[in-house]
């Protein structure tokens, strides 16, 4: 019996601009380039970082750190978890840029992915989609955040993300809730909080810092 072999990557465009139509954080594009590499990457995100702070007149800069953080990772999770439960397919994200100036992002190049049953453990595929990514940008942060806060972040957009995906199309519900749930037993997910209900509703145990910003408030999933 032959040794297991790496399941090969297949083009996965279509994939991502069927989900697109789900709108909001769904949007993946493909096929930038403008701009490459990790210190691009991540100087892109402290000044979108330093956006937030500025929109919500704070100069606490963990705070922009944080709620900028919570937004990409659920941008990554969305259109992650519909092309997995939906199509099949796990799309490769380690290849992000920012798009146009705004908080969006999308793929340097053509995007491509590996089909679900060829894999050996889909979520841990799934969760190293994200975890990734969002390990070596944390790496460049001059600013301390609490590593389970960013964790927290991370397990929040997630449940978040799915939750989204279950009210569009209740008919991934089995399957979408099982790689949620296996999520959140994996890596930096486990313990980070709990799913509380049919609809994926979450309560977290660490929080976000939105609510220390000037006219800030609690989140639905808040700790406290």
């Amino acid at each position: 019996m032959g040794e297991w072999a790496e399941p090969a990557y297949v083009p996965v465009d279509d994939v991502l601009r069927d989900v697109a139509g789900l709108g909001g954080f769904f949007v993946l594009p493909a096929g930038g380039g403008v701009r490459t590499g990790t210190a691009a990457f991540a100087d892109g995100f402290a000044a979108r970082a330093h956006e937030v702070n500025r929109r919500y007149g704070t100069s606490e800069k963990r705070i922009g750190w944080s709620v900028a953080h919570l937004g990409l990772a659920a941008r990554l999770w969305s259109p992650l978890l519909a092309c997995t439960v939906v199509h099949g397919i796990v799309p490769d994200l380690n290849n992000l840029e920012w798009a146009d100036g705004s908080s969006a992002i999308r793929l340097r190049g053509s995007a491509t992915g590996r089909p679900v049953d060829r894999l050996p453990d889909p979520a841990q595929a799934v969760y190293e989609q994200v975890a990734g990514p969002l390990a070596g940008l944390e790496s460049t942060f001059d600013v301390k955040v609490a590593p389970r806060l960013l964790d927290g972040n991370v397990a929040s957009a997630l449940v978040g993300s799915a939750a989204v995906l279950l009210r569009a199309r209740p008919d991934t519900g089995p399957a979408l809730t099982r790689l949620t749930h296996a999520l959140l037993g994996t890596g930096r997910l486990v313990a980070t909080g709990d799913v509380t209900g049919p609809e994926l509703t979450f309560r977290r145990r660490s929080c976000c810092l939105y609510y220390r910003a000037p006219g800030g408030g609690k989140c639905g999933d808040c700790c406290l």
